[in-house]
């Protein structure tokens, strides 16, 4: 059987005739055949073994130190790959045993760790947990099932707080112009309207927090948990916004006990190494029709269980996230933009006149009414500071009050 070795001078293969082994007649073919002497050889399973700078760093790899043992018993077969630290210097043997195109040189560290990209699940996410403001997450849900049928795909920006132990609090969704299918969502991101929602939420003293989209019927019948597509676009959005503890959720139907169906939602984090690898350009962008869906594809080749690939699961890169519910200090009762009904000032004074019983920073404490005001405001001070009105439930100036009951009047 072929087994490869790594080393600093990149990957080489061993040829060996019998599985069973000992280490010490392992390091008996690495000396015959790649010409590293016995008494130089550290191996190891762990790649970590390679980064090592010191003899005692390197000492403290000693998975394979024992030379009675059977490198069947470590779960080495056909294909595998061991790493190989060693002491002193030697003559390759040639493209025979070389990486391709190298012919004995020496290769750096960017180039090992080019050759050995290895894709290994993450455990644990970089946040607590994130909590849903339930009129919002309602509101969410329901246009997609009750309009929308889980027909088509649907997203929008999560927005809230982060506290300092990781948990995040959602409390308002902007669902940004779009146009979705039963595989594909679309985003249409518009600078101008997507500045007044960072206005807004600046003077609520909140962030935008992640990704939130729908699964079509379709979708929920096929074998993943997110497809190729779903995984660029939640890691490309998840790189642009650099916040640590961004979250990616999932809506979707799933049957139920009684054979009915349940709107779910699934919060995840796309891995440290998904985003790097998607920053450092690894992702194959261009996804064909007849690609298995449950795969992701790199560019160049990855280590996997082992093996070589260009093939992902994508379920490597997601990192599972608890989900809770809070109620928020927003209401959800205004329209919600960029959805089929059009929203004009008659809506807002429909609005105001059926809040009318209460203060009137109650009236205009939903995010979705003040984005609409937000288009009429100066976005660097009227709408953050009307916005800090609403956080503090403070009394609005009268001047804002005024302008805001003109400009329903005029509907």
């Amino acid at each position: 059987m072929l087994i490869r070795i790594r080393s600093r001078d990149g990957i080489e293969r061993l040829q060996i005739d019998n599985p069973n082994i000992t280490i010490a007649h392992l390091k008996t073919l690495i000396e015959s055949q790649l010409r590293v002497p016995i008494q130089n050889q550290t191996l190891s399973t762990n790649q970590s073994l390679l980064l090592a700078k010191s003899p005692s760093q390197i000492a403290q790899f000693t998975d394979m130190s024992n030379p009675q043992t059977l490198i069947s018993n470590l779960g080495i077969t056909h294909g595998s790959i061991i790493f190989l630290a060693y002491d002193g210097e030697r003559t390759i043997a040639g493209p025979k045993f070389a990486p391709a195109g190298s012919f004995g040189r020496k290769m750096t560290m960017d180039d090992l760790i080019a050759k050995q990209m290895r894709i290994t699940r993450q455990e644990n996410p970089n946040c607590d947990s994130v909590s849903f403001d339930r009129d919002a997450a309602n509101g969410f849900q329901h246009y997609v099932n009750e309009s929308l049928a889980f027909a088509v795909k649907r997203g929008g920006f999560m927005y809230g707080t982060v506290s300092d132990e990781g948990k995040l609090e959602v409390d308002f969704i902007y669902e940004q112009p779009q146009q979705g299918t039963e595989e594909n969502l679309a985003l249409f991101r518009d600078s101008d309207e997507e500045r007044i929602v960072e206005a807004i939420a600046l003077g609520l003293g909140m962030r935008k927090l992640g990704f939130i989209f729908t699964q079509t019927v379709g979708q929920t019948k096929k074998d993943y948990t997110l497809s190729n597509r779903e995984v660029l676009q939640a890691v490309e959005l998840q790189a642009e916004s650099e916040l640590k503890e961004w979250v990616t959720v999932v809506v979707k139907l799933e049957v139920n006990e009684d054979s009915g169906a349940d709107v779910h939602f699934e919060a995840f984090q796309m891995s440290d190494l998904c985003v790097k690898l998607f920053k450092e350009g690894w992702f194959e962008s261009e996804i064909a029709e007849d690609a298995d869906p449950k795969l992701s594809k790199m560019k160049k080749d990855v280590v996997v269980g082992g093996k070589d690939t260009r093939e992902v699961d994508n379920d490597f890169f997601l990192v599972v996230v608890k989900i809770f519910d809070h109620q928020g200090p927003l209401s959800s009762t205004f329209p919600v933009e960029n959805r089929n009904t059009v929203i004009t000032m008659r809506t807002l004074k429909t609005h105001l006149d059926r809040t009318k019983s209460l203060p009137f920073v109650k009236r205009i404490s939903d995010f979705h009414l003040l984005l609409l005001l937000g288009r009429f405001l100066d976005v660097n001070s009227d709408v953050p500071a009307l916005a800090g009105c609403v956080r503090a439930q403070a009394t609005v100036p009268e001047g804002y009050q005024l302008l805001i009951e003109s400009m329903a009047a005029s509907g």
